[in-house]
């Protein structure tokens, strides 16, 4: 008989493999939930909470600015005045209310619904960010449609979603995630307006929905955050102007009846905090706090121009090697009125906050959308840079190779704990980061970037989901609000010398007393059932003052921390009044 068939070689399988293809079942997922805008929004919004929730809940307070913004969100709960903002008896008017009120609303909802200790419980703080987090990657979406289809649009807001400053921002309790939520909703209007009169569109959008955004964004992120969202809008609007020779597109935005609808909703808490303070939170927001970022650098935050370019390349990975590759092909349409926009969007703010002395990493945040945005539509056209640029692929594998390694060694050396149940994450997010790197070419960027999702997701559990939460040494408020809680006496008070963080105020109380070494001990002898929480740099100044008016003490525990706000170790001793129990 003929064979009609080679046989195997000598060692050869007997049948074919099948090549693995680790990008495959990640596309056809996009295929999925591509089809409809009800399927894409769902899975953005489980995407969002997959990325978002790890360690958002046992994360502690963290220093300084979440715990002032929870102090303060906090005191307002306890006192019911909602109009002014305080930190303990000083005035807190750098920013305006509405990160206080949207915290407030949660914190006094949770309360009433009987959960214990609501008012304490800082993931509750936490919540507003989570759902700005959450809604600027839905808004990012939403304005992708104007420029790509549905899967470009996909792509852009799945790119939002995983980048790590993004992820670190929705676990602060802070104004920037749910500004980021406002700018890109405003902005994702302003699009459609846009391009619609570039298109020549006879018949206008009648429908009110596209304005309505437009102007209640606007609103929200004045409350939010002053008129900083008035820059973004200004610097896209002029550069715009001087391009077209016209801003008559901006009447599809009914400027007429949408202002008075911005100020029906701003003015009055602005009329009110004026009728209690006067010009004074003017003052301090927009010249002591705005203003004076511009000339000099606040709290130690000064930086050269070009810091925010060289913090992008981590900051919004995983999308930041495709960016560069877009970069070419979205210079190269610079003239085309999708690309025009978006790049009036980036360049002039970038810029002006390049310029600006005070730098902190999330002040680009809102800019990072229009950056999404820029990459989907050159991944939709296929004319990714296939250039020297595109050897910017490893950036995949590189940021858990170097990111994770220094967390572990560093948890490690903190707590002196192996922290095993992170090294599987580490492991997966280097794993994915490897699969986006080999898999990557123009014709797979999507494979490519969805294998970069999974790594960041992966290294977003290790650090944020297990590492950060065991670090206790660098949450040195938690112990002592922990052995404050342990005290048999009823209503006990604090002092504290040497340590002052307003994670402490936020764990112990209100009324903790922030003095010196001196002023711990006069307080001590003031009552029982009163502890002097005293570092250990202020304890020569407490015990001195102690043995001259006969205070009577004893320790009650001694906790060994790092203050990482201040960048030194602590020892902090809790001391007790003679009889205090």
């Amino acid at each position: 008989m003929i064979e009609t068939s080679a046989r195997p070689r000598f060692g050869a399988p007997r049948e074919p493999k099948t090549t693995v293809d680790p990008g495959r079942g990640l596309v056809a997922v996009l295929d999925f939930v591509t089809v409809s805008h009800l399927r894409a929004s769902a899975f953005l919004v489980l995407v969002g909470l997959l990325f978002f929730l790890p360690g958002f809940f046992n994360i502690p307070p963290i220093d300084r600015d979440e715990a002032r913004f929870a102090q303060a969100t906090k005191q307002m709960v306890e006192t019911g005045d909602f109009i002014d903002i305080r930190y303990q008896d000083e005035v807190r008017y750098k920013k305006p209310v509405g990160i206080y009120w949207l915290q407030a609303t949660v914190v006094e909802t949770a309360g009433k619904l009987g959960l214990p200790r609501a008012q304490v419980r800082i993931w509750l703080y936490r919540v507003p960010s989570l759902a700005g987090a959450i809604g600027a990657v839905l808004m990012t979406y939403w304005a992708a449609l104007a420029f790509v289809g549905r899967r470009g649009a996909m792509i852009a807001a799945l790119m939002l979603c995983s980048c790590i400053l993004l992820g670190v921002e929705a676990r602060l309790a802070k104004t920037d995630a749910f500004l980021l939520f406002t700018v890109t909703a405003a902005m994702g209007a302003m699009a459609r307006a846009y391009l619609g009169w570039q298109r020549g569109d006879i018949d206008p959008d009648r429908s009110w929905i596209v304005p309505a955004v437009f102007w209640t964004a606007l609103a929200g992120g004045i409350l939010l955050k002053g008129p900083l969202i008035l820059m973004f809008i200004a610097l896209t609007v002029i550069p715009l102007a001087i391009l077209d020779r016209s801003v008559a597109w901006m009447w599809r935005l009914r400027p007429l009846l949408g202002l008075p609808w911005m100020l029906l909703w701003v003015l009055p808490w602005f009329i009110a905090i004026y009728l209690r303070a006067g010009d004074t939170f003017f003052a301090d927001s927009v010249g002591g706090d705005m203003l004076s970022k511009i000339a000099s650098p606040m709290e130690s935050h000064g930086a050269p121009p070009g810091l925010y370019f060289l913090l992008f390349w981590a900051t919004f990975w995983p999308g930041a090697p495709l960016a560069a590759m877009a970069a070419p092909a979205v210079w190269r349409a610079r003239r085309e009125p999708g690309a025009q926009y978006l790049l009036a969007w980036l360049i002039p703010s970038w810029i002006v906050f390049e310029l600006v002395i005070t730098k902190l990493p999330h002040y680009v945040l809102p800019l990072y959308p229009a950056i999404a945005i820029m990459t989907a539509g050159a991944i939709e056209r296929r004319v990714l840079s296939r250039s020297w640029l595109a050897r910017g692929s490893a950036w995949w594998f590189a940021i858990p190779a170097i990111i994770l390694p220094l967390v572990v060694i560093g948890a490690v050396y903190l707590t002196r704990h192996p922290i095993f149940l992170a090294w599987p994450f580490a492991a997966g997010s280097l794993i994915f980061g490897l699969f986006a790197w080999r898999l990557f070419d123009d014709n797979r960027a999507e494979a490519s970037l969805l294998n970069g999702a999974l790594a960041s997701l992966f290294l977003v559990v290790a650090v944020f989901g297990v590492v950060v939460p065991t670090l206790r040494p660098v949450f040195p408020s938690v112990e002592i609000a922990r052995e404050l809680r342990k005290v048999v006496c009823v209503g006990p008070k604090a002092a504290a010398a040497g340590y002052h963080e307003p994670s402490l105020v936020f764990m112990t109380g209100t009324d903790t007393l922030l003095t010196d070494g001196s002023g711990a001990a006069d307080f001590l002898l003031g009552g029982t059932c009163r502890f002097a929480i005293v570092e250990s740099r202020s304890e020569r100044a407490f015990a001195s003052r102690a043995e001259a008016i006969g205070l009577r003490y004893n320790v009650a525990a001694r906790i060994d921390g790092y203050n990482f706000s201040q960048g030194k170790p602590v020892s902090i001793a809790i001391f007790r009044s003679e009889g205090t129990q």
